[in-house]
């Protein structure tokens, strides 16, 4: 089986529900309207900006990289698109109330978190290395958040208006050695889930999206190519299907069996975890 025959059988996978959207759905989703879209200088954020542009969406891009985030807007506007581009560090909180200020207080219609901190680190590695949590907290949990509900009020007095989050199986199947970067992204999912009613009734709807493993540049050093996954460009093609078809949630069908199973086999499947995680960061000659 070939390369492009084993990703068209993992996206397979995935199930009906991350069918891509048409070209003519996407345009009718996000032409003319205000998206913003955070993680953007590369990866998933990156991939999604290119194709929201290219059928017309009006974009504001945000991440730390500046320098990266200014060559996608001259892409952008290359090709004929609109952007404009806000650098933030999520983790820091004067930095989002700066992009807060920034983006103003025209209504940003749709609104992609698509940044996230991926960091691998075994419980014993976090001893020494506390701010790994903090950090990854700050910038899977809290700066969204905070991003979030400064821009929201300006979304709900527009009574329509989409809220994403990018997140992963991860929040379905914990591993070990992502601890901290399981449990920002699981907060933010609750979040979301609790809010999620409170801004329907102003006619914003909620999405989150669970992802599977994605092969970008930070995902490298982890997971090599023959790892079954996504590329950044199929990721940005189902975001933008969920813009098109706002489910409340999207996960693959075979992460909802295995976390089901697995409540169902503890404390054998922990057992399995922990040994496989032992060898992965002996391997690597690193503390488990």
């Amino acid at each position: 089986m070939t390369h492009l025959q084993r990703r068209s059988v993992f996206r397979a996978s995935l199930g009906p529900a991350w069918r891509s959207a048409s070209a003519e759905a996407i345009r009718d989703a996000v032409g003319g309207r205000r998206v913003l879209i955070t993680g953007a200088s590369s990866g998933i954020g990156r991939a999604t900006a290119v194709l929201l542009a290219r059928h017309g969406a009006e974009l504001i891009v945000l991440a730390r990289r500046g320098q990266l985030l200014a060559a996608l807007v001259a892409q952008i506007h290359a090709a004929g698109g609109r952007a404009e581009a806000v650098p933030c560090d999520l983790a820091d909180p004067e930095a989002v109330a700066a992009a807060i200020a920034t983006i103003g207080p025209q209504p940003v219609e749709i609104i992609v978190n698509a940044a996230g901190l991926s960091i691998r680190r075994s419980v014993t590695e976090l001893v020494d290395r506390f701010d790994t949590v903090t950090r990854t907290i700050s910038a899977n949990y809290l700066g969204p958040v905070r991003l979030a509900t400064g821009l929201l009020p300006a979304t709900r007095s527009a009574a329509h208006g989409q809220l994403i989050e990018i997140s992963t199986v991860t929040v379905d199947l914990p591993a070990p050695g992502w601890s901290a970067y399981a449990a920002s992204k699981t907060a933010y999912d609750t979040w979301l889930r609790a809010a999620g009613p409170e801004l329907l009734g102003d006619g914003v709807a909620v999405s989150s999206v669970h992802l599977p493993l994605v092969h970008t540049a930070g995902s490298a050093p982890t997971y090599g190519p023959r790892t079954p996954g996504l590329t950044a460009d199929e990721a940005a093609e189902i975001i933008a299907a969920v813009i098109v078809r706002s489910p409340r949630v999207l996960i693959p069908w075979w992460a909802r069996a295995g976390a089901a199973g697995w409540r169902l086999t503890r404390p054998l499947t922990d057992r399995v975890a922990g040994v496989l995680h032992a060898r992965a960061f002996q391997r690597m000659g690193r503390p488990r």
